[in-house]
């Protein structure tokens, strides 16, 4: 019984802490967890060395280890973006499912960018537990292909759908219009409940637990 119980536990503390990683371009700086809820997942600095990124044709590449989730990039071309509000929309948020590998497009032509400019990809994701954050530092260019090794794969069951607008940040993040706010908002409202359900059943199995020993 006391196996069962912490068995239940540690599947609900994983479900609760999941995240996701970026995998192209290279991100700022090595993975950490527990900053990712935090602007760059905690890199307040451009890395120095910048790998090119083309202008057009170009994809993201990330693992997500939620089934759902909402996903959106945000792109500033400042040397040395510090804050959400230096970064306007590249990419407007829509949902996918599918845990594993997600591959995306991205035009960053649309976006405003030029060939040459020092710039960089925000991408921000939510699996329904909170807004997470990972960031990489590029040289936009006209002339660049992404490499033939580096891989455009999505999980088998994944499937995307775009929203009616952007599923803006927070509002620690980027100011978006009025429709996008009411759909934050909502995405907001759902995510609280969620943790607080979560809060609440750990509680409860903590409780269970400790009547076991």
């Amino acid at each position: 019984m006391r196996f069962t119980t912490f068995c239940m536990l540690s599947g609900l503390l994983t479900a609760v802490s999941a995240h996701f990683q970026l995998q192209y371009p290279v991100p700022r700086g090595i993975f950490v967890e527990d900053n990712e809820p935090t602007f760059c997942d905690g890199y307040n600095t451009a890395a120095s060395n910048r790998s090119e990124f083309p202008l057009s044709g170009g994809f993201i590449s990330i693992n997500s280890e939620h089934p759902q989730f909402t996903v959106g990039v945000q792109l500033s071309t400042l040397q040395n973006p510090t804050s959400f509000q230096n970064f306007s929309t590249a990419v407007n948020f829509f949902q996918a499912s599918g845990e594993g590998p997600f591959c995306f497009p991205i035009d960053l032509t649309a976006a405003g960018a030029s060939s040459g400019a020092n710039a960089t990809l925000q991408i921000i994701f939510d699996g329904g537990d909170g807004q997470l954050y990972q960031c990489a530092d590029v040289i936009v260019s006209n002339n660049f292909n992404i490499p033939s090794d580096v891989s455009c794969t999505n999980a088998t069951t994944s499937s995307s759908t775009t929203t009616s607008g952007s599923s803006a940040p927070s509002a620690t993040s980027p100011t978006s219009s009025s429709g996008s706010a009411s759909s934050s908002q909502t995405a907001s409202s759902a995510s609280s409940l969620s943790i607080l359900s979560s809060v609440s059943l750990l509680s409860v199995m903590g409780a269970a637990v400790v009547a076991l020993l």
